[in-house]
């Protein structure tokens, strides 16, 4: 992991990537701006003393290399085979230039390096895998996408694979990775409704997952297992931690329904209730992974050992930020239909 000083500069060089991605105004500008934030984010993800960081660094560098090549390809070809700056004349078009973005984005079926990669890295850089990093891919596809056989099949195999995957994990990496994939089928179908609907759905889903991954680091749990076995005085911790993933996992009343619900009301207003109905099954199946995790703590009689004697410590501003964070994730729908109401 690189000094203060470096990560700072490469977080910029990382969002400013981004950001030129996504107001580019070419497809070469747009390639650009992925690569200036790939090469901002393999120095924050290495780490010489950890061998897992080096081997998950390793594996991303290659899959999004592949991703880039294939993005640059199919453009050159493109523009050399049609017209320089409309992609109006194939019908294929869309899904030529969308196959490296959602490769990319760790969609379905194109997730399998997610997991392994997500395995080796720190809670900050699963944050920033699991958020920032998926911005400029999707944003780049909502110049294209469109209601198609691809795009439908897409969207089910994100849900479908998001949902099933993560019911037989016991890593808390590897299920937020499938609750990730998840996500992404259902920002697949914000982006095919309306880029508004998509930016309110990916803020929120952002916020739930910084909640969560902020909370998970506060408590040290990576697995399922350690959940039960941690001490009295970071109860509050292991309530905010559950919560958020309650929320994440799009329970109501918490934060994490809001988006859902508009995004179900948008499928059934385009006739796509059908789709509706399986997205809504899937996410209940990832909501079941996310109670079996939470509901042996929320138990009264919840077994806490008595030799687990090391104080946890943690920092006063982490807790600070976590607790606002859960607290967003808690009240943020109630909030909303209270404004909503008024106007």
């Amino acid at each position: 992991m690189p000094s203060n000083s470096t990560k700072v500069l490469l977080l910029t060089t990382l969002v400013g990537g981004m950001l030129v991605s996504v107001s580019s105004n070419s497809w070469l500008g747009a390639w650009m701006g992925l690569e200036i934030n790939l090469m901002s984010f393999i120095p924050l993800m290495s780490n010489v003393k950890n061998m897992y960081n080096t081997e998950a660094s390793l594996k991303y560098f290659i899959v999004q290399v592949l991703a880039s090549a294939t993005l640059l390809f199919m453009v050159v070809m493109k523009t050399l085979t049609e017209d320089l700056f409309t992609f109006d004349s194939s019908p294929y078009t869309p899904m030529i230039i969308c196959t490296p973005l959602l490769l990319k984005s760790g969609a379905a079926p194109f997730h399998w390096w997610f997991p392994g990669v997500m395995e080796g890295l720190s809670w900050e850089n699963c944050a920033l895998l699991m958020t920032v990093q998926k911005a400029a891919p999707l944003m780049l596809m909502s110049y294209l996408i469109e209601i198609n056989a691809f795009t439908l099949s897409i969207i089910l195999a994100s849900t479908v694979v998001g949902s099933i995957g993560g019911l037989n994990q016991t890593s808390m990496r590897k299920i937020l990775t499938y609750s990730s994939i998840n996500h992404t089928g259902w920002m697949l179908i914000a982006l095919t409704t309306s880029e508004n609907l998509w930016m309110v759905y990916f803020a929120i889903y952002s916020t739930l997952t910084l909640t969560v991954v902020s909370a998970i680091s506060l408590s040290g749990v990576s697995f399922i297992n350690q959940t039960m076995v941690t001490n009295k005085e970071i109860t509050l911790i292991k309530f905010m931690m559950f919560t958020s993933l309650l929320s994440l996992g799009g329970l109501p009343p918490f934060l994490g329904f809001l988006p859902k619900w508009i995004v179900i009301q948008a499928m059934i207003v385009n006739n796509l209730t059908p789709l509706a109905t399986i997205v809504v099954v899937t996410s209940l199946i990832t909501l079941y992974y996310y109670l079996k995790i939470s509901y042996s703590s929320f138990l009264m009689l919840n077994t806490e050992p008595k030799w687990n004697l090391k104080p946890h410590k943690t920092k006063p501003a982490k807790n600070t930020w976590t607790l606002i964070l859960s607290s967003i994730s808690l009240t943020g729908l109630t909030a909303c239909t209270i404004i909503t109401n008024i106007n």
